[in-house]
């Protein structure tokens, strides 16, 4: 395990009129590319031949430099990870960066500093210990109930199996019953959608039975110069195939015979009863309260809770269920211009916010500023 104060001593020796936010040609990296020069802050990038034009063609005003590999996994070689500390790199991790490079190589080799706690990246696989239901669990947020074997079911259920042929994307299925279960998983695996090695790991739980809303936040390393957090907005996500199914009439759908495929592919921003809305808050408390307490330091940047509000028939109002974690950048490019959070975080920091990702940018100019880059990156 690379320590800390390992990477603390890299970062601190960075020339601080050079420094450049690092970003993997992936999932966010336009948005990354756009805060990052709103504030007038160099950019390197990270691409993977065959996927680069969008950011080295169509977009190459938003990167000073490019990394262009045959493979994402290549950034994890030395002579790769050395180039980025060269140039003075602090990388914001995202999605992509952890599926392609790998939690071992990202925790135990990749010396270059990551804006945001890098062992955190690891605890959104559902099959890794003290995953994040565990640090739901540890922070006494209310999830679905989870069923260990398919036996069990007895009520409608979400069953989330990893793709066989991407990594990045899980299928699901939703059986209420045993028997419901065998039929789809047999299906799915026929069609070559899934695998029963994956099948074997999925995750099985009750089904939230309400509007969904994905919570987004930004925590600080420089608290005392920020805040613990700020909450940016919400968004829901637009999925193929099932977005396709669920545009057509209900009897249509009875005629098509097909996986259902909760594939992201877009975002779309939603908001929320403003009475509500303090859940939301409590949620985000007591979930990095567990971070802090099971992950030091603590949880860095952007993050997201994504739930449902299903209503409690015992309180007899509507109650915040988290499904699900991101403990990095969400990837949710609408709640920019959709959320009003934008607006209050304006008048709070007393400059344009647009984006969440102006709130992270905003911390590492400031660290730079004052010589705290240590205070932000692991």
């Amino acid at each position: 395990m690379i320590s800390i104060d390992e990477i603390k001593e890299t970062v601190a020796a960075y020339d601080s009129n050079n420094i450049h936010v690092g970003i993997f040609g992936s999932h966010s990296a336009e948005e990354a590319g756009i805060a990052a020069k709103s504030l007038g802050m160099k950019t390197f990038i990270v691409c993977q031949k065959g996927r680069e034009k969008l950011y080295t063609e169509y977009n190459k005003h938003l990167y000073d430099e490019v990394l262009l590999l045959d493979k994402f996994s290549e950034l994890m070689l030395p002579e790769n990870a050395e180039n980025l500390v060269e140039n003075n790199v602090i990388l914001v991790p995202n999605r992509s960066f952890a599926v392609y490079c790998g939690y071992d190589k990202i925790e135990n080799e990749f010396r270059v500093p990551l804006y945001g706690n890098r062992c955190l990246l690891r605890a959104e696989e559902r099959t890794a210990p003290r995953n994040q239901y565990w640090l739901l669990e540890q922070a006494g947020i209310r999830m679905p109930k989870q069923f260990k074997q398919a036996e069990d079911i007895d009520r409608l259920t979400i069953v989330k199996v990893q793709q066989k042929y991407n990594p990045l994307e899980r299928a699901f299925f939703y059986p209420s019953s045993y028997d419901d279960y065998v039929a789809q998983s047999s299906s799915m695996i026929e069609q070559d959608v899934i695998d029963e090695e994956g099948l074997a790991k999925a995750v099985i739980e009750e089904f939230a039975l309400g509007p969904r809303f994905n919570a987004n936040y930004q925590a600080y390393g420089m608290d005392d110069l920020f805040s613990r957090f700020d909450f940016v907005g919400l968004d829901d996500r637009i999925q193929t195939n099932i977005g396709g199914i669920l545009n057509l009439p209900a009897k249509e759908q009875l005629k098509i015979s097909v996986p259902v495929v909760n594939e992201e592919i877009g975002h779309k921003g939603v908001t929320m009863r403003e009475s509500k809305k303090e859940l939301l808050y409590t949620a985000a408390e007591k979930f990095l309260d567990a971070v802090q307490a099971g992950y030091p330091p603590k949880m860095i940047g952007l993050f997201a809770l994504q739930g449902a509000m299903p209503y409690n028939p015992e309180t007899k109002e509507p109650e915040f269920v988290v499904f699900d974690v991101s403990p990095r950048i969400p990837g949710c490019p609408c709640v920019g211009p959709t959320s009003p959070e934008m607006r209050r975080l304006s008048l709070k920091y007393g400059r344009e916010i647009s984006a969440p990702l102006d709130l992270s940018m905003l911390e590492m100019q400031k660290a730079i500023e004052l010589g705290r880059l240590p205070d932000i990156v692991t």
